[in-house]
């Protein structure tokens, strides 16, 4: 199916967006994380958002939930590997599936995780944000796992059922070895590890990693006033366009996002 949007995301933005498209009857799809798991949820109190002084951010994320859910927007629990335009589609991979929609809103918030060392050099060549997507390939093969994502054990697990040797590292000071493949790892001790692949299993990727040629701004996505990126049929809104990081900004570009998105401005 091709919907009208695709959203990566389910933040203030995300939400926003979905909530918008759906208002105008168009089809739409939410692909995220587990939405309470956001920052924003460990909110205690907000009291600059207009209208609902107090609330807590759990609060205002679930409320947001419940009406995209109501209008009939869809989720996908996930994480969004690739975005990828293609003439009139944009295509974005969520771990071993693919999405296809008109145009995609990147709602991703901050990203706070920098490439590692050696890490776009080898990217496709042993280093894979999936295990499931490319586990196959090194079967009964050294690799090694590294990251936060919420469905890490199970990648790790999943290696291991296919006759993986695998060993797990922390991401922070972790170097990935290798010139015209992967061949190994050293982790902040200076320690080296010989693996044949290299699967970073973060909860989130860096928009220009998860949409490559995306033009930045000062480390953030470079938007123009209809909230469109430098790639065709990709918007961006909220914290991932950069300061200030504001829900009621989230809010605002989320609907004028989806808004040039599905074409309506």
């Amino acid at each position: 199916m091709k919907y009208d949007l695709l959203v990566v995301g389910a933040g203030p933005a995300g939400l926003t967006a979905a909530i918008h498209a759906r208002a105008r009857d168009k089809s739409v799809l939410v692909i995220s994380n587990d939405p309470t798991a956001s920052p924003l949820c460990k909110a205690p109190e907000m009291a600059n958002f207009p209208g609902l002084p107090g609330v807590s951010g759990k609060d205002l994320v679930e409320r947001m939930l419940t009406q995209a859910k109501d209008l009939g927007a869809e989720f996908k629990q996930g994480r969004a590997l690739s975005v990828m335009p293609m003439g009139k589609s944009v295509m974005v991979s969520v771990e071993s599936d693919v999405a296809e929609g008109s145009a995609v809103v990147l709602a991703l918030g901050v990203s706070r995780a920098a490439p590692l060392k050696g890490e776009m050099e080898l990217l496709g060549r042993g280093v894979s944000y999936c295990a499931t997507c490319d586990g196959m390939f090194y079967r009964n093969k050294a690799v090694v796992c590294a990251g936060d994502a919420p469905d890490f054990n199970e990648e790790v697990e999943f290696l291991r059922s296919i006759g993986c040797q695998v060993t797990v590292k922390r991401l922070p000071g972790l170097s990935i070895l290798g010139e015209q493949k992967v061949a190994g790892v050293r982790d902040a001790k200076g320690e080296e590890t010989p693996c044949d692949a290299v699967f970073l299993l973060r909860s989130s990727i860096a928009p220009t990693q998860l949409a490559p040629g995306l033009e930045l701004e000062g480390g953030y996505i470079k938007v123009d006033g209809r909230m469109a990126s430098s790639l065709p049929g990709v918007y961006a809104a909220g914290d991932c366009t950069g300061q200030p990081l504001q829900l009621a900004k989230a809010v605002g570009q989320g609907q004028t996002a989806a808004h040039f998105a599905l074409g309506l401005g």
